[in-house]
């Protein structure tokens, strides 16, 4: 694909459960990425700064929006980890070409349940059932190349195979 590759779209995908079972037809909302910060404020600082913590992020959860309430949104109340893995298409449009290109997405992510929202019932409509995780292992992988790995659990946060936390486990004794 020539360099002038624009990233238009998710063209589809899907989200199943253990990398096997399809769950269902659903609207995902990703995890948002945010750093734990602590204000730094002192000689040398003209004012604050809202240090972030060296590869630390805060609370990061997945939402799964369910037309209606199904077994598999159900099951995934259970409390114990889950691993679901989102697999899509992004289209690109080769500008050098004229031509539409999809390339492959995967988010894999693993967590346990925090909340089943059963939704509503009101007759010939979507009941807007809802599960939301919290994430504590995600891994981004575009078009083949592995690009974002957060492990909160085993000390991991590997972005384009830099592990930002590979000293840190060193001067833990982990590595």
């Amino acid at each position: 694909m020539a360099t002038n590759a624009i990233p238009e779209k998710l063209i589809a995908f899907r989200v199943y459960l253990d990398s096997v079972d399809l769950l269902g037809v659903a609207d995902v909302d990703l995890p948002d990425i945010e750093f734990m910060t602590e204000s730094v404020s002192g000689a040398g600082i003209a004012g604050e700064l809202d240090s972030p913590v060296l590869a630390h992020t805060q609370s990061m959860t997945l939402a799964l929006n369910w037309r209606t309430i199904t077994d598999n949104a159900a099951a995934l109340a259970a409390p114990k980890g889950h691993h679901l893995d989102l697999r899509g298409s992004i289209q690109y449009h080769d500008a050098g070409e004229g031509r539409l290109v999809p390339k492959p997405v995967k988010l894999v992510v693993k967590g346990l349940p925090k909340k089943l929202g059963l939704g509503k019932l009101e007759t010939g409509k979507a009941m807007e059932t809802a599960t939301e995780l919290e994430v504590y292992y995600l891994k981004l992988t575009i078009d083949g190349e592995d690009r974002l790995e957060i492990d909160k659990l085993n000390y991991k946060f590997v972005v384009n195979d830099t592990d930002y936390l590979e000293a840190v486990n060193q001067h833990l004794g982990r590595g």
